[in-house]
């Protein structure tokens, strides 16, 4: 489980294909070090395991589902990516849960800077419509995001500086796919919704949730 709070930028300083999966090695900062082998750690919002680790660099197995579902399947050597170790009992939530399971890969359409902030609008497949709402959580490539201007399958999010200095928010372009992890308490209110509310239907809509007070 995770916050969606990034912790800090690697590099990806290999990058191989095995089989139908591939090996992961990232480079990061000293302060992210002490990994410990089988750690769940979060790598652009994908929950994956350390199967190794140095001082300065940490390896990671992807099955061929992680790669289908991720865009780590377009990954290359030198890409910037997220990280986040999984939460302790004690740790600070100043985000929402994350799981690190990916629902779909978006793409990045626009890039804005305004004063004071950047806008990103991200596209999502149509799958996701129920899930993404105004006002809304999101993760981003493991970041906990609030969305607005939802529509016509895609929804913006404002960047502070701060975020955009500490993620890899920075290096992105238009055109970048991005891992999409939708709220997963708005998840099981659907299915909650789904099953209770409507059994006669095969899904609630989106209008049928609002008219209810969960969306």
């Amino acid at each position: 489980m995770f916050s969606g709070i990034v912790q800090a930028v690697g590099t990806i300083d290999e990058y191989v294909q095995k089989n139908e999966g591939a090996v992961l090695v990232v480079n990061t900062e000293k302060k992210f070090s002490k990994l410990e082998n089988g750690e769940s750690i979060a790598v652009n919002g994908v929950c994956l395991t350390v199967t190794d680790s140095t001082a300065t660099t940490f390896r990671l197995d992807l099955g061929t589902e992680t790669l289908r579902c991720t865009n780590f399947r377009n990954a290359k050597q030198g890409d910037r990516v997220n990280l986040e170790r999984s939460l302790t009992p004690s740790a600070k939530i100043s985000g929402h849960f994350v799981s690190g399971h990916i629902d779909q890969v978006g793409e990045v359409m626009d890039i804005e800077e305004k004063p004071g902030e950047v806008l990103f609008q991200f596209s999502h497949p149509k799958e996701l419509r129920p899930f993404i709402v105004e006002k809304g959580s999101v993760a981003v490539d493991g970041i906990s995001l609030t969305v607005f201007d939802c529509k016509d399958d895609r929804f913006t999010v404002s960047i502070i500086p701060y975020t955009l200095r500490h993620t890899n928010l920075s290096s992105r372009k238009p055109g970048d796919l991005i891992n999409i992890e939708c709220d997963m308490i708005g998840k099981y209110v659907f299915k909650a919704c789904e099953t209770l509310l409507t059994p006669n239907e095969k899904k609630p809509s989106l209008d049928f949730l609002r008219r209810q007070g969960f969306a």
